[in-house]
């Protein structure tokens, strides 16, 4: 295809070749800004399961409540039962069945909590994974143009998982972690409310210290995540370019490249940890801290006889209750950096809107009514602009008609079929079905219509049955049999182990490059478009193999418009009529003999492509699409 794919989409579908390995991080480099704004927008989501989070803030409330109350229990059975020499073994029973009690109605207030937590959290991630493949689905070819596959499939798989951590992880700490902190501090007043003055005064030097964490924990949660995704995304692009990079010998290189790519992440990864752990550890050293101040204040109180053994217990307790969730909380940092930062990127797919956009209002179509006459009317065509590759096209379709597309590499013919299947949108001009613009039409009737085939047919795994009819239950086991036999392919299915239902490895591995055309070409049949187009759909065939697909090619262009492309002239020789491209115009059109005669730019092809002109009567009948010759061989001046 002319354009980007010609210069850069080698690089992002082929096998990359860095020409220095030192480049790859920045080359595959994002950078993600997390915001909590990003998290606000995916809200929406968790609305209709705002009764299931009612119900864990419920139960979060009576396990914190669960646990608040298991010290001051222990407290009330060392100063009554236990201490002055009391011996009050049914109060000690009383007190210890009630402790069991407060801890199984924690246990399963916790576990009832956890499940439906998680429950909901999937849910809504679930959602958002298949809104997010969908938008992506709905995209037009620029945006794949321009985005690295790994990095889809990072927002699709990696990205949402960690978006629903939040949902589940962080949102669980911070309801029931903050509520056991405002619990504790509720209780420790109760004991004594000078001891619990005094262990307040922790509170703005804990936050002191998470505002000089914070910074840093982000940072290195974001240099972690980006080079993860680089890693993805390097990753999956060479993989699918494997066979270029064997055949190039750059494995080697490629290995560096991917330790580059390795050594960066672990870099990140450790520094991530590091400041973690420097985190997680400060807390830990000042709640120890903490517990020591306690012991002393309140062991020099119970000495005084101010205040009773049982209360310093209960108190020494509820200070490291106090300390567990918010070491909790601030371990959760993390993971809300991680959230803010997944959503991020996944906010910023939502927001691409596909530059090919369908009509707000399109008429139906209805396939079996459509002609097939195909127009171009002065259409030019620009991938960036100010590049255009199409100039000025301007030609006719007649229905059932078959037409040739010929020129040099780069000279506009893909980019012309990428037009007519409304890839893209032309710069100027109109392209019409019957005299409608195609803008009109909704994409979904347009490409009911219109049907393709390309040099790389793509197979998907499933069944050869699932393949032509591509997972279409209106298509019966009767027509896919009837298809494959039209193009000349039920022989050659019949042969495999299993017929039609051999399943087929990634992207039809088990298959010869003329096995899978023949199977696109019973796929087009059965799917019955009333416009076909054939992108260079031989180009990779031995002569054998290419005689065999073109008779599937014939039986598939039957009573359809259709249209190839071809860099074998002899694919086209038999067309109705041939255009001729050079450098994105038509400089040329008519039939083999006429351009022949011509002498121009198709002759030199023809002549440098080694074809002798066969004699009339010789050549393969070929069924008459048309009454009329489209236009009159002309020689168009550029």
């Amino acid at each position: 295809m002319s354009g980007p794919a010609d210069s850069s989409g080698q690089t992002r579908r082929g096998a990359a070749q860095p020409a220095n390995p030192a480049d790859v991080t920045e080359r595959y480099a994002q950078r993600p800004q997390g915001s909590f704004k990003a998290l606000l927008r995916l809200l929406p989501y968790a609305k209709p399961f705002r009764m299931q989070f009612l119900i864990v803030f419920v139960l979060v409330v009576v396990f914190n409540l669960s646990n608040v109350y298991q010290p001051y229990l222990v407290k009330v059975a060392i100063d009554r039962d236990l201490s002055n020499g009391a011996h009050n073994y049914t109060g000690l029973l009383h007190i210890s069945l009630l402790y069991v009690g407060l801890v199984l109605v924690g246990v399963l207030a916790s576990f009832a909590q956890i499940m439906v937590l998680q429950y909901s959290g999937q849910s809504i991630i679930r959602q958002i994974r298949l809104d997010l493949f969908r938008h992506i689905e709905r995209q037009s070819m620029k945006f794949f143009d321009e985005t690295a596959i790994g990095r889809l499939v990072t927002n699709v798989s990696s990205d949402t998982e960690t978006v629903s951590q939040f949902f589940t992880q962080f949102f669980l700490s911070m309801v029931r972690d903050g509520l056991s902190v405002l619990m504790t501090i509720v209780a420790m007043f109760e004991l004594d409310w000078r001891i619990a003055s005094y262990a307040m005064v922790l509170i703005p030097i804990l936050f002191g210290i998470s505002m000089a964490f914070r910074k840093h924990l982000r940072q290195a949660y974001q240099v972690t995540r980006t080079r993860l995704s680089s890693i993805v995304a390097f990753l999956a692009e060479n993989l699918a370019g494997i066979r270029i990079t064997q055949i190039f010998h750059q494995e080697r290189r490629q290995a560096r490249a991917f330790e580059v790519l390795n050594s960066a992440h672990r870099q990140a990864n450790v520094w991530n940890y590091q400041v973690s752990v420097l985190f997680n550890r400060t807390f830990e050293l000042l709640g120890n801290l903490a517990v020591a101040a306690v012991v002393w204040v309140g062991g020099s109180a119970v000495l005084r006889h101010a205040i009773l053994f049982g209360t310093l217990y209960a108190f020494i307790t509820y200070i490291r209750q106090f300390f567990q969730p918010i070491n909790a909380l601030t371990q959760q940092w993390n993971t809300l950096q991680a959230s803010m930062v997944s959503a991020d990127r996944i906010g910023r797919v939502f927001m691409v809107e596909p530059i090919v956009e369908e009509p707000i209002q399109a008429d139906p179509v209805v396939v079996d009514d459509v002609a097939g006459l195909v127009e171009f009317r002065d259409v030019s065509f620009a991938y960036q602009t100010g590049r255009p590759v199409l100039h000025h096209i301007d030609f006719r379709v007649e229905p059932g008609q078959l037409v040739g597309v010929v020129g040099a590499t780069g000279a506009g013919k893909s980019s012309i079929m990428s037009l007519l299947t409304r890839f893209y949108d032309p710069t100027e001009g109109q392209i019409c079905i019957d005299g409608r613009d195609i803008r009109t039409m909704a994409q979904r009737d347009l490409h009911r219509v219109v049907g393709l085939v390309q040099q790389d047919v793509y197979l998907f795994s499933g069944t050869i049955a699932d393949n032509i009819r591509l997972f279409r239950s209106d298509i019966s086991d009767e027509t896919v049999v009837a298809s494959a036999k039209a193009v000349g392919a039920h022989e050659m299915i019949s042969r495999l182990p299993r017929g039609y239902d051999t399943p087929l490895y990634g992207k039809g591995a088990n298959l010869s490059m003329g096995e899978r055309q023949l199977i696109a070409f019973a796929r087009v049949v059965a799917l019955n478009p009333k416009i076909l187009i054939l992108d260079e759909a031989t180009a990779s065939l031995d002569s054998q193999t290419e005689e065999l697909v073109n008779i599937g090619l014939q039986a598939v262009s039957q009573n359809r418009t259709t249209l190839v492309i071809a860099h074998r002239l002899a694919t086209i020789r038999h067309a109705d009529v041939i255009l001729v491209l050079e450098r994105g115009r038509i400089v040329e059109r008519g039939t083999h003999e006429e351009l022949l005669a011509l002498g121009g730019l198709y002759a030199e092809l023809h002549r440098k492509s080694g074809i002798e002109a066969a004699p009339e009567e010789n050549r393969p009948h070929q069924e008459t699409y048309a009454s009329s010759v489209l236009v009159h061989p002309t020689r168009v001046p550029e």
